[in-house]
């Protein structure tokens, strides 16, 4: 009964944040202006006559009453029609745009973001367990280094050293321009497109997993049920798998499903460096063009990914530590 409850709520609340993003999506880009079409034409510097204003107008559907808009929305919405683009790719689907640019982005992301997490809280496990130890030291001064440090900062020194001086890798993109490949050449270029980029976003990361960890670890190493595991007689290797990890996971699991959530968002700083085709980059071009179908599908998109992370998250914790399913 507690887990059922406890997951019962847990996807009701995942229900109505999701009716909450949907109205805000739609009443956010409604409130930036009295009158979008005549800011889009202002900003973009195309002069249209009234006629030219009101069907732009009926093509967006904003001559109908709000509520009827509203209803309107929520129904494309469910069927995936997310609108049309105006000004990144004239005419284009915004469903089309996102559905291009989705892959690249979770490939290159999702990847970087699996090994920056596996890296970094198994630095953060070892880390903590043996403090003060040479390859603690030398992780924690890396891993303060690289938190430190912007992403694209990082980036343009990998791209300046690899690229510019030691001619390894291409500058960006995410295949070459020139050249037909196909099969398995193909793929060799696409990965070494991201070769750059990957290391980047995975450099970036590994230092907030190891620091979350590691301090973690060493909070749940001073508690007494640890204590009396040893009082016990139990090797430290299992004190270490059995008691102290999957306690000291907790806090990680948050910083992880945030980071996955995320992902969808992409990297929009790394994506401009290397010039990756992701959605952080379509994300920056939607907004210098304020094109607002465009962005407002891309806000639905990152906003419903968080959502299902958390979900994801609440649902692990309640795994990790059954007094989560029982709390009220």
């Amino acid at each position: 009964m507690g887990s059922g409850r406890f997951l019962l709520g847990k996807a009701l609340q995942a229900v109505l944040t999701l009716f909450f993003i949907l109205t805000f999506n739609f009443f956010l880009f409604r409130v930036i202006t009295d009158d979008p079409v005549k800011l889009l034409t202002r900003t973009q510097g195309v002069e249209l006559s009234e006629e030219q204003q009101q069907q732009l107008k009926e093509d967006l559907g904003l001559l109908k009453p709000l509520p009827q808009q509203f209803v309107g929305y929520l129904g494309d919405t469910l069927r995936g029609d997310l609108g049309i683009s105006t000004f990144v790719a004239p005419g284009e689907s915004v469903t089309s745009l996102l559905s291009g640019t989705l892959p690249k982005t979770l490939i290159l992301v999702g990847t970087s973001t699996i090994a920056s997490v596996t890296l970094g809280l198994v630095l953060g496990i070892y880390g903590g367990w043996k403090r003060g130890r040479a390859l603690d030291m030398s992780s924690m001064t890396g891993s303060l280094v690289l938190y430190s440090m912007p992403e694209f900062v990082l980036g343009i020194l990998l791209l300046l050293l690899f690229t510019k001086y030691l001619h390894l890798f291409p500058s960006g993109g995410y295949k070459s321009v020139q050249g037909n490949f196909t099969g398995v050449a193909y793929v060799v270029d696409v990965l070494n497109h991201m070769v750059l980029p990957w290391i980047t976003l995975t450099l970036a990361y590994i230092g907030e997993y190891y620091l979350v960890m590691r301090s973690s670890l060493l909070d749940v190493l001073g508690e007494d049920y640890i204590t009396l595991a040893r009082a016990k007689g139990i090797r430290e290797k299992f004190v270490l798998r059995r008691h102290a990890v999957r306690n000291a996971l907790l806090p990680s699991v948050t910083l992880i499903a945030l980071s996955f959530g995320f992902i969808l968002g992409g990297a929009i700083t790394v994506e401009l460096v290397f010039s990756y085709p992701g959605l952080g980059k379509l994300s920056f071009d939607a907004l210098n063009q304020f094109d607002y179908p465009v962005l407002q599908g891309i806000f639905l998109v990152f906003s419903v990914a968080v959502l299902i992370a958390n979900l994801a998250a609440d649902l692990l914790y309640g795994y990790l530590d059954p007094r989560v399913r029982t709390s009220r």
